[in-house]
């Protein structure tokens, strides 16, 4: 066969074939020193404790929508630190971090696949700054969250990261349930975009058991991964179908789901998406009810997820950009955020007084 022959049924709408550097190198590169590892195990197994009611405190994963600037992520992360620290009796908070965008169309699909923000995909510069952020958020002591979008990514940065995410668009995937069975930390399935909450427990059993499927080692070679299956997935209600899922009733419905399929009693709220309508000024109606909730001794509600950054609102790319506002959803600004974690503290301090009496 000659090679004009060969090109007709292969690669036909390839325009480019850039090699990529293996997970290995990568982390020879940017290496967790023994120290990080140390924060990164700790910061997952206090969230397990949490999701397994070991711990009595609320996970509260907040954040930026999407990280587009480092520096940005970077000075937010210190804020958050020091937040973390001084409500730790009471929150488990855990910075979400994300650099994947799972899109219904089109758009900006997040700083691993686009880091110089114009289309231009430059993915081995993204997956460094990806893990040099990471690796630099862990090191101020924060346990981090990512959504896991591409199934690739996960073996550059899965191993500092304490929390993650399979999204809505993405939870009636096989082969983003068999990832989330293979991978080191607790998993949280959101319900699908239309509502659906059944999808996201089908998904939670689906990732809960061994599988066996296609991929790449840590040396970037093409791999066939067997899983244990992952034991701490669980249900994120992030509303859908146009209606929220956050309301006593709902969380209750759902708490009765997860009985009737024999998995833990145990979700995470998102009160961003759908819950909040995407209208960051909502977020906060959105906390009182959930704190209300939780004050009140619903211990089935084990976390919260926020989307939040340093300024208020979003901002479309190109142009000038604000600094420290989200080019994705909007988010809360700072001062909302540090009132809202101050309110979820509360709630979770009662909760707990109230077992014990």
């Amino acid at each position: 066969m000659t090679i004009p022959e060969v090109q007709r049924v292969r690669d036909q709408r390839i325009s480019a074939v850039v090699p990529l550097m293996s997970p290995a190198l990568l982390h020879h590169e940017l290496p967790l020193t023994a120290e990080l590892h140390d924060t990164v195990l700790d910061g997952r197994r206090q969230v397990e404790d949490v999701l397994n009611a070991r711990d009595p405190r609320l996970l509260v994963v907040v954040g930026p929508c999407s990280v587009h600037d480092p520096a940005a992520a970077g000075e937010y992360a210190d804020l958050l630190r020091e937040q973390a620290n001084r409500l730790a009796d009471d929150l488990l908070i855990v910075m979400r971090v994300y650099f994947e965008k799972p899109r219904s169309t089109v758009g900006w699909k997040g700083l691993i696949m686009d880091p110089a923000l114009d289309g231009t995909g430059h993915v081995g510069t993204g997956l460094r700054v990806a893990r040099k952020l990471l690796l630099e958020i862990v090191g101020r002591g924060l346990p981090t969250a990512v959504e896991f979008l591409d199934p690739i990514t996960p073996q550059y940065i899965a191993d500092t990261v304490a929390w993650g995410a399979i999204g809505a668009r993405t939870v009636e995937s096989q082969v983003h349930r068999q990832l989330a069975s293979g991978l080191s930390m607790p998993i949280g399935m959101k319900n699908r975009p239309d509502g659906s909450i059944s999808t996201a427990i089908d998904a939670i059993n689906a990732a809960a058991v061994p599988h066996v499927f296609p991929g790449i080692d840590y040396s970037g070679t093409p791999a066939i991964l067997h899983t244990t299956g992952n034991p701490d997935t669980h249900l994120v209600l992030r509303g859908g179908g146009g209606k929220p899922n956050y309301s006593a009733a709902d969380v209750e419905h759902s708490l009765q789901l997860l009985r009737k399929a024999e998995l833990p009693e145990r979700l995470v709220i998102d009160c961003s998406h759908g819950n909040s309508n995407k209208d960051h000024l909502r977020q906060p109606i959105v906390v009182d009810d959930v704190a209300g909730q939780v004050a009140d001794g619903q211990h089935g509600i084990s976390g919260v997820m926020l989307e939040s950054f340093l300024e208020p609102g979003r901002q479309d790319l190109g142009g000038q950009l604000t600094y420290g506002q989200s080019v994705t959803d909007a988010c809360m600004g700072w001062q909302p955020t540090v009132e809202v974690l101050e309110k979820l503290a509360k709630a979770s301090a009662h909760r707990r007084r109230t077992a014990r009496a």
